[in-house]
C-alpha cells in the first residue's frame, strides 16, 4: 500500500476583501497517496485551484493543517517553504509561461541553472526529459515555433527536470483542444509510471479527470465525492 504523501485536515481558506469575505475552502479533509495520480474536478470558483495552491505552499490556509510526509508544512518559515517548493514540487499552469526568447532546451535548463548546477549537467538533464516528453527534435525551437501542445510539453519537461516528487497541475489542458488535451494527460500517466511522480491535477473537465487513477469533486469549497 502506498504511503500517505499529503494529509489534509480541517482545511479552510477565507479571502478577505473590503467589506466582505469569500470562503474558498470550507473544511477539507483528504489524503493524497505517494505515487498516485489524482484528478480534482469542479466548476470555476469551487475552490479547486485554491486547494492546489495550498498544497504547493503558494497560499497559506486560514485554518487547518497540511502534512507532507508527516511534516506540518505551515509550521515552517518562508525560507523552509521555499526549499520545499524548489526541491519537492513541479508546477504546471494553464498558460505555459515559457520565456519566448529562449529555445525549448534553454527553457527547460533554466530551473537547473537557477539551482546553480553546471551548464553541462543542466543541458544533459534537459535533453533527457525533453526526449521523454517526445520533443527531442524540437530542442532548438523557440516557443513561437511550437504548437500549443508542444509548448505545454516543454512546460511539463521544465517542471520535471529537477526530479520533483509531486507535479501540481492547474488546468494544464485549458488552452488545448480535446485531442491534444488527452495526449497531455497520457503524458502525465507515463511520467507517473516511469518516474513514480505523484500527480495532482485540477480541471473543470470530468472526462479529463477520469484519466487519473483517482478523482475527487469539489463543490463550494468542500470535497463532495471521491473514488
Amino acid at each position: 500500500m502506498n504511503e500517505s504523501l499529503y494529509r489534509i485536515r480541517g482545511l479552510r481558506k477565507v479571502f478577505n476583501k473590503v467589506g466582505s469575505s469569500v470562503c474558498a475552502l470550507g473544511g477539507v479533509d483528504m489524503d493524497v497517496l505517494s505515487g498516485e495520480t489524482l484528478g480534482v474536478v469542479g466548476v470555476s470558483g469551487s475552490g479547486k485551484s485554491t486547494l492546489l495552491h495550498i498544497l504547493g505552499t503558494l497560499e497559506s490556509p486560514t485554518e487547518g493543517s497540511v502534512f507532507y510526509r508527516g511534516r506540518d508544512l505551515f509550521r515552517q518559515n518562508e525560507k523552509e517553504l521555499s526549499v520545499f517548493r524548489n526541491s519537492e514540487i513541479g508546477f504546471i499552469f494553464q498558460f505555459h509561461y515559457l520565456l519566448m526568447e529562449f529555445t525549448a532546451l534553454e527553457n527547460v535548463m533554466m530551473p537547473c541553472l537557477i539551482d546553480r548546477q553546471s551548464f553541462a549537467v543542466a543541458r544533459q538533464k534537459a535533453c533527457e526529459v525533453l526526449e521523454k516528453v517526445g520533443l527531442s527534435e524540437r530542442l532548438n525551437h523557440l516557443p513561437g515555433e511550437l504548437s500549443g501542445g508542444e509548448q505545454q510539453r516543454v512546460a511539463i519537461a521544465r517542471s520535471m527536470v529537477r526530479e520533483p516528487k509531486v507535479i501540481l497541475a492547474d488546468e494544464p489542458t485549458g488552452n488545448l483542444d480535446t485531442k491534444t488535451g488527452f495526449s497531455v494527460l497520457d503524458l502525465f500517466c507515463r511520467l507517473n509510471e516511469d518516474y513514480g511522480v505523484t500527480v495532482v491535477m485540477v480541471t473543470h473537465n470530468s472526462e479529463f479527470a477520469k484519466r487519473m487513477k483517482k478523482t475527487v469533486t469539489i463543490s463550494d469549497g468542500m470535497v463532495v465525492y471521491a473514488n
